[in-house]
């Protein structure tokens, strides 16, 4: 069984490359899929994509056309795969529906940390031999609100995290977890929640419902000294809304390592290029905003259970077993 694999980073590429090494035969590409680049899936059973992919109604009549039967997408999230198509077409879809989720919890405290303590303002001085303190002042978590919106497994780790600064948690999601609430977590309502607490995180996923679930009115509800971090999906906020925000002077920091139009931006080189996102071109010229490239999943540990699950999604086509990491079942068989 022919398989490509999509969107290969340079340090991911030997991990997935021994993972499928006497199992599959695999053609790693750096390119993302799209209607331009599906066309090279032809011939090949299973495409890899990532989640910067775009598998929408035209590129997967294209891989079906070419033969594809299986998409195995190496992520959690799957908005970018028109699931209604795929299951007209007959393909399968399986994703990872499980990795490490201290990899996205402890990079959205480290993006918390950065913006708090203006680690990279301090990092840009210091090579100048400018060591002054005038701009760097920081506050302490200890003894602070943080409000975790989403608290699945991701939250829970973010949570737990915050416990251990000595914050006061509070939560919201569609149901409390018993974890967080062992930790000390109070579940209150969305709008409580951002006009109480002084670090806010977004760990839910995009869905109809929590599009811009960070829209003007809830920025606007916040303190003007919060920090806002989002690891989850760049869809959760309303970008325009809060470049607005931020030229009245808002916000402590803002931490984002998604953006709701990161796709053909992120993972590529545009150092030599004119970006026209104008908004995202706003976003990384404010001295309290930190834009990292959707790299929060992107540990050792993490890339290894992706992998491996992916492996795993593959073998299981292959014998015909399905598995929670299946969103679309194959057409019956004549």
């Amino acid at each position: 069984m022919e398989i490509i694999a999509f969107g290969v980073q340079a340090d991911e590429k030997p991990l997935i490359e021994a993972a499928f090494e006497g199992r599959y035969p695999i053609h790693c590409l750096d390119t993302f899929l799209n209607e331009d680049t599906a066309p090279l899936a032809a011939g090949h059973q299973v495409v890899s994509s990532s989640v910067n992919g775009i598998l929408d109604a035209r590129v997967l009549r294209i891989l079906a056309a070419g033969g594809t039967k299986l998409i195995a997408q190496r992520s959690t999230g799957f908005n970018n795969i028109d699931l209604d198509v795929a299951k007209e077409l007959g393909l399968t879809v399986a994703r990872v529906s499980y990795y490490s989720p201290y990899s996205v919890a402890e990079f959205a405290w480290t993006l918390a940390m950065a913006v708090n303590r203006r680690i990279v303002r301090a990092s840009a001085r210091t090579r100048d031999f400018d060591f002054r303190l005038d701009g760097l002042m920081g506050r302490d978590m200890r003894g602070r609100t943080v409000g975790v919106l989403g608290t699945g497994k991701i939250g829970e780790a973010f949570t737990r995290i915050a416990h251990g600064f000595g914050m006061n948690l509070l939560g919201w999601d569609v149901a409390p977890n018993p974890a967080c609430v062992e930790l000390g977590m109070k579940y209150v309502e969305k709008d409580e929640l951002l006009v109480e607490s002084d670090v806010i995180t977004l760990h839910v996923p995009l869905l109809p419902s929590t599009h811009h679930i960070i829209n003007s009115a809830a920025l606007r509800s916040m303190k003007d000294d919060a920090i806002l971090i989002n690891s989850s999906r760049g869809g959760l906020i309303d970008s325009e809304a809060l470049v607005h925000e931020l030229r009245q002077g808002r916000f402590a920091g803002v931490g984002l390592d998604v953006y709701e139009a990161e796709a053909g931006l992120f993972y590529l080189d545009k150092s030599l290029e004119v970006v026209e996102d104008d908004t995202l071109a706003r976003l990384v010229t404010f001295p309290n905003v930190l834009v990292t490239s959707h790299q929060a999943y992107y540990t050792v540990d993490a890339l290894g259970q992706i992998i491996e699950a992916t492996v795993q999604n593959v073998q299981d086509f292959e014998a015909g077993r399905r598995s929670e990491n299946v969103l679309v079942p194959a057409a019956p068989q004549d």
